[in-house]
């Protein structure tokens, strides 16, 4: 099995100027990131022929805003003034897994809750964590947390349920470093969680039906 290689793509930070929330209607600058990792499919994931839709993440206010969190201290949030998401947390973790599985050529369909199509399991998420965390370092790591659930639409069973954390140190403490180590942070989740989708449904297509 070879490890799956990982490219992030280059952030994309934009002056915007007044009317951001994270200043609070001040007319300072602020720069927005964008993180848009391009996650490489494992070989070893399965090729499977049923489809999948995606639900919106469940997600606390504070943990799904486009204001940048950082907890410098253990029970402590704040947010970087002059820094904000292009895209909230929750948008970013589908945008990232729907690319990742559509990418990889592995699966029949993948698509948006309400998108249409006729889907054999449905993806059910809730993000818990999505902030730069201190935990007693020097530099903060990116920490993302996501409970993944996967269903049977069918019969509306849960055939797995899961829990995915990556906490990836920044190079340095600059907001800049920070939103990097998101993307990376962001990148692997994905790829985590697309071959558990892959793999967990396929297995569950493989269990012989149950008798009437």
């Amino acid at each position: 099995m070879k490890t799956a290689h990982m490219r992030a793509a280059a952030l994309l930070p934009v002056a915007l100027l007044a009317g951001c929330s994270i200043l609070g209607g001040s007319r300072e600058p602020a720069t927005i990131y964008a993180p848009e990792p391009q996650v490489a499919a494992d070989p070893a994931w399965p090729h499977v022929d049923w489809q999948l839709s995606i639900s919106p993440p469940m997600a606390a206010r504070m943990v799904d805003s486009q204001r940048i969190a950082v907890r410098p201290t253990p029970g402590q949030i704040e947010v970087y003034k002059g820094a904000a998401w292009a895209k909230t947390p929750s948008e970013q973790l589908v945008d990232t897994v729907l690319r990742t599985l559509e990418d990889s050529g592995d699966i029949r369909a993948v698509a948006r809750q309400g998108s249409g199509i006729s889907a054999d399991y449905k993806l059910v998420t809730e993000l818990r964590r999505f902030d730069a965390d201190y935990d007693g370092g020097a530099v903060p790591k990116a920490t993302i947390e996501v409970n993944a659930k996967l269903l049977h639409v069918s019969d509306q069973d849960i055939v797995e349920a899961r829990t995915f954390r990556q906490a990836v140190p920044a190079a340095a403490t600059d907001v800049g470093s920070v939103a990097r180590a998101f993307d990376q942070a962001l990148g692997k989740v994905a790829h985590d969680m697309s071959g558990w989708i892959l793999a967990t449904g396929q297995a569950h297509q493989r269990q012989p039906l149950a008798p009437h």
